[in-house]
């Protein structure tokens, strides 16, 4: 296999599978081509030891291929030499003709036909994962650490029959991790950016470090009730993700399957202060789509109102709307939410009385229609007095709806800071979908058990 830490020696691969679908063709016939590949480093740790570390390249394409609106796909691994993958991506051709006289015609069958290019590359230079072990070894010592570091360059390349050509390499480098004591609690932790900080996993470690600390004062149980609260952006990001599956689908939104489904037909509002966005530019995602769609910023939540909705193609032409850069799966995947005003030093002085959320655990739809969330305060959840951590929180039950935590008149602010939330999924490959959040300021959080 090539070294795909090369950026130079993956593009053209990349081109060497383009041009060996081009001669591949008959007339009438229109391809797409979407091609990812990786060069990961992966360390796990458990009790502050590695546990197992390696490293994967791996490439894979999914290739499909349309005529008279019939259309078939397939996905294939390569090896990363064109001589050797010139022949298994001319016989997927072959067999996914073979099966296209088979189909019925699709009627919403949306083909790119625009020739467009597309090019970034945002590589930075990756440590030796022998530096990260150590750095990570370091910290681990008297601390029982859980954890996995993922890093390495990430490449998405699209091109179809038009003529559209895509190419986006992006540097990723995560760590997320547990810290836990005797007694089996435990603090969350993660960091994540297009480069190994080590500075700021210190910093991060030592705040994990008070966390656990402040974990071995007595509990204090609550009532069930609602409670002024502070999320973390860590906390906010359990939730927001879990919603922004359907959330802002304009499929979910014409068959309300959609959790802002009252939003969408006013009947409901989110507070004023709380505007969303999905991001493209400069986020770790590429600016287009496997379908071969150029993705531009959207706003999707303006002073609490929705303001925009994510259209693919297909459902453009089903449902008699302008799509506007969505994959088929309507989802974004670099949710963005507008900072507020308040200082991050300055939370626990604006909480005052009331709940710390640094993360949660097991997050649900209780009622999907009216926004309701329900899951568990699992994670260094703090009861705060007069803007002190005085107890630990022991682990509750929540169930409430986005229309009452971040609706007005409880969504109190937002910080100014915010913090990078990218996936950790490592199924199959790694991901670039992320969430830039601030913390937000509620002064009704409902508690339930």
């Amino acid at each position: 296999m090539m070294a795909l830490s090369n950026t130079t020696q993956a593009l053209e691969h990349f081109q060497g599978i383009r041009e060996a679908l081009q001669r591949a063709l008959n007339a009438g016939e229109h391809y797409t081509l979407w091609y990812n590949a990786e060069a990961s480093d992966f360390v796990r740790f458990n009790h502050g030891k590695v546990r197992q570390a390696g490293q994967v390249d791996q490439i894979e394409m999914t290739l499909g291929l349309a005529r008279d609106r019939r259309h078939a796909s397939a996905r294939l691994t390569l090896q990363g030499n064109v001589i050797l993958d010139r022949p298994r991506v001319t016989e997927a051709v072959s067999q996914l003709r073979g099966v296209l006289s088979d189909l019925a015609p699709d009627p919403y069958l949306q083909l790119n036909h625009l020739g467009w290019t597309n090019e970034s590359s945002s590589l930075q230079m990756a440590p030796a994962p022998g530096d990260v072990i150590e750095q990570i070894g370091n910290a681990s010592k008297d601390r029982d650490i859980v954890g996995f570091y993922a890093s390495g360059p990430i490449y998405y390349g699209y091109a179809d029959s038009a003529g559209a050509f895509g190419w986006h390499a992006v540097s990723q480098s995560s760590v997320e991790w547990s810290l836990f004591d005797d007694a089996g609690r435990a603090v969350k932790a993660q960091l994540a950016g297009p480069a190994w900080n080590p500075a700021a996993f210190e910093a991060r470690m030592a705040q994990a470090d008070l966390h656990l600390e402040m974990l071995r004062k007595p509990v204090r149980v609550l009532q069930p009730g609602a409670y002024r609260a502070y999320l973390a952006p860590a906390a906010l990001g359990e939730l927001l993700g879990l919603m922004a599956w359907s959330a802002f689908s304009a499929r979910a939104l014409r068959t309300a399957q959609s959790p802002l489904q009252q939003l969408f037909a006013g009947q409901q509002s989110l507070s004023p202060q709380l505007g969303l966005s999905e991001q493209v530019s400069g986020s770790l995602c590429p600016a287009f789509t496997r379908d071969g769609r150029i993705r531009d910023d959207l706003r999707l939540i303006e002073h609490g109102k929705l303001v925009g909705e994510l259209v693919s193609a297909r459902s453009a032409r089903e449902y008699g709307l302008r799509e506007n850069g969505s994959d088929m799966e309507e989802m974004p995947r670099s949710l963005c939410m507008d900072t507020g005003t308040i200082e991050t030093e300055q939370v626990l002085a604006e909480l005052d009385t009331g709940l710390f959320i640094s993360n949660l655990w097991y997050v649900n739809h209780s009622d999907l229609a009216t926004a309701r969330l329900t899951g568990m305060t699992r994670y260094a959840t703090f009861w705060v007095e007069k803007g002190q951590i005085v107890a630990p929180v022991d682990t509750m039950r929540f169930d409430d709806s986005l229309y009452q935590f971040l609706g007005p008149p409880h969504l109190l602010g937002l910080t100014r800071q915010r913090e990078l939330s990218p996936s950790h999924s490592t199924y199959g490959r790694r991901h670039t979908e992320s969430m830039l959040l601030p913390g937000a300021l509620t002064t009704k959080f409902v508690l339930t058990l």
